[in-house]
């Protein structure tokens, strides 16, 4: 069966961003917190710092965006000292987990010796693999102590946005090295009913050459179970490998993870106990 696929506007992509907020399970009553951390040298000059962020889906959970040191001062301890300060925060607004996620090529060892633990690999097509990594801040974990801790002589503080802007471009610097950057496009779509209303919708990407994404999926409650869901989700394969992509990976939760695994997609990897109660998946599809 074909639908007359259209392009999603923005206040739909909104709409289906509420829907499956009020579906998700959540733990927390509290809306998300994004912060900036600066680490500054004697000139007041930014030689590392991170941009994390507390309760992404309402869940106890901080999720530790990027993690930057100056090339110049790194083995000092400065990251140790960053990660330390999320760590306090996290615990302070009351988050179970952090969570966060490297490169083969990056500081996946780092992360270990600070207690934490793989929970997601990805083979990317340029042969680096990505992590995602998880510790929970309620397990007795030994305190990693670098042994050069000169670093912590250098100013902590909360950033703005012009920090946030340095941080990131201190990590592309150093990923060009490794991961030439490609080119995205969007795949956000939706179905209309008879009448022109929404049905149902799509949010998805792709990395040209590389990978697809398939962010957000939605579907009206009287018009589930007829195939509407699939056949977005079918349509978000074929853009991406239109685009050269291999693979499509996506995220759900034990409350949908069916659906997916009907349609073909494999565990690469869990997150038990998140949010409380539940457990969340990781998943992929070669296309």
């Amino acid at each position: 069966m074909k639908y007359g696929l259209e392009e999603l506007t923005k206040e739909e992509a909104r709409y289906i961003g509420e829907m499956i907020d009020g579906i998700v399970p959540h733990e927390v009553d509290a809306d998300e917190e994004e912060f900036v951390l600066r680490v500054e040298n004697e000139s007041g000059e930014i030689i590392g710092g991170c941009i994390a962020e507390a309760f992404e889906y309402r869940w106890a959970r901080m999720f530790l965006n990027d993690l930057w040191v100056d090339e110049r001062c790194r083995r000092h301890g400065i990251g140790s000292m960053l990660l330390r300060e999320v760590e306090r925060i996290a615990r302070e607004k009351g988050c179970r987990v952090v969570t966060l996620g490297t490169a083969s090529y990056m500081a996946r060892p780092f992360y270990e010796k600070h207690g934490y633990t793989v929970f997601t690999t990805l083979q990317k097509p340029n042969g680096y693999i990505s992590y995602s990594l998880v510790k929970y801040l309620d397990k007795d974990t030994p305190e990693y102590v670098p042994t050069d801790n000169s670093g912590s002589r250098f100013r902590l503080s909360f950033g703005n946005d012009d920090d946030a802007e340095a941080i990131l471009n201190g990590l592309d610097a150093y990923s060009e090295a490794y991961e030439q950057k490609s080119e995205t496009a969007d795949f956000n779509k939706k179905l209309p009913d008879a009448d022109g209303n929404f049905a149902a919708g799509v949010i998805a990407d792709v990395d040209k050459g590389e990978l697809g994404s398939v962010d957000a999926l939605f579907v009206e409650e009287p018009l589930r179970r007829k195939g509407l869901g699939t056949y977005l989700l079918k349509e978000a394969e074929r853009f991406a490998k239109e685009n050269g992509a291999s693979m499509v990976i996506t995220s759900a939760g034990d409350w949908n993870v069916g659906f997916f695994k009907k349609n073909g997609y494999s565990v690469r990897g869990e997150l038990r106990d998140v949010p409380k109660g539940h457990d969340c998946y990781e998943l992929y599809k070669m296309i």
